[in-house]
């Protein structure tokens, strides 16, 4: 799925890249400040447009979709942050402001990363 998700990204003009993102934490039992790398799985950029984008297979629970939305909540900027499934579903903009669409909207449509 991650090489449909580039081609198309590719052939609609992006410059694609893997991005990486740092969280700082503390960790619970030590009370430690420690470091975890976070990959965002595609930055597509035409021009001043910037999108930061997971690919997941399927979101079967709450644990998955927090796994998914983790690397694009940690981006602290104003670009648009989508998560791409496999699934038919009806795209949806979630309250972190997080749009979840499936695959096959994602291909139809040329415009799909506006919505």
């Amino acid at each position: 799925m991650e090489n449909i998700l580039y081609n198309e990204l590719r052939m609609r003009g992006y410059n694609v890249d893997v991005g990486t993102v740092n969280q700082r934490y503390i960790d619970k039992n030590t009370g430690s400040k420690l470091t975890r790398h976070l990959e965002i799985d595609f930055v597509a950029n035409l021009g001043s447009k910037r999108y930061y984008i997971q690919s997941a297979f399927q979101l079967p629970d709450a644990e998955k979709v927090k796994q998914e939305k983790a690397s694009l909540l940690a981006m602290r900027d104003s670009f648009k942050k989508i998560i791409i499934v496999k699934e038919v579903i009806k795209p949806f903009q979630d309250e972190d402001g997080i749009l979840t669409m499936g695959l096959f909207d994602f291909l139809q449509n040329a415009n799909s990363l506006e919505w």
